[in-house]
């Protein structure tokens, strides 16, 4: 067993990856019936409420996003991954719900140059955000043990 506490994996990690592995395998038939049962197309009530509030909620984590870069904070990693995928539900959405035609085109050629590079982009900076973190923090931990001081185990925002 490892002496770095960092390296232990906490006793709920594993519970919940059998929790997680069920979910995913519960929803595998429930997309097969909405393939087969949800009409072509429908008219919702609201569409428009539920658009602007999507992007409300997408211009929130792209701000959140910036904030947490510009401050180094812990919870870059979160906000990024969060923005990494509302991008991604977002392209595929304004692809898949716009009309036939220019208005399709348009949607395409956002997804593909602008919200899916981006949302990319978010993914990476989340990957390796982490890594920088873990690194940073066991830098000043050896820092202070040369100098003879102590750094405790919580990294600050």
């Amino acid at each position: 067993m490892s002496r770095d506490p960092l390296a232990r994996r906490p006793p709920l990690a594993g519970r919940l990856g059998t929790v997680f592995t069920a979910l995913a395998l519960c929803l595998v038939p429930w997309t097969a019936y909405l393939a087969i049962e949800l009409p072509e197309r429908a008219v919702a009530r609201h569409y428009d409420l539920a658009w602007t509030g999507f992007d409300i909620a997408l211009v929130l984590l792209l701000g959140g996003t910036a904030w947490t870069a510009h401050h180094r904070s812990r919870y870059f990693t979160l906000t990024a991954t969060a923005t990494t995928t509302m991008l991604v539900v977002d392209a595929w959405f304004d692809v898949v719900t716009s009309a036939p035609g220019a208005e399709q085109a348009i949607a395409a050629v956002l997804a593909v140059l602008v919200e899916l590079p981006l949302a990319l982009l978010c993914a990476w900076w989340a990957l390796h955000a982490q890594d920088e973190l873990t690194e940073s923090v066991a830098f000043f931990r050896r820092r202070a043990s040369a100098v003879g001081g102590h750094v405790g185990e919580q990294a600050a925002d």
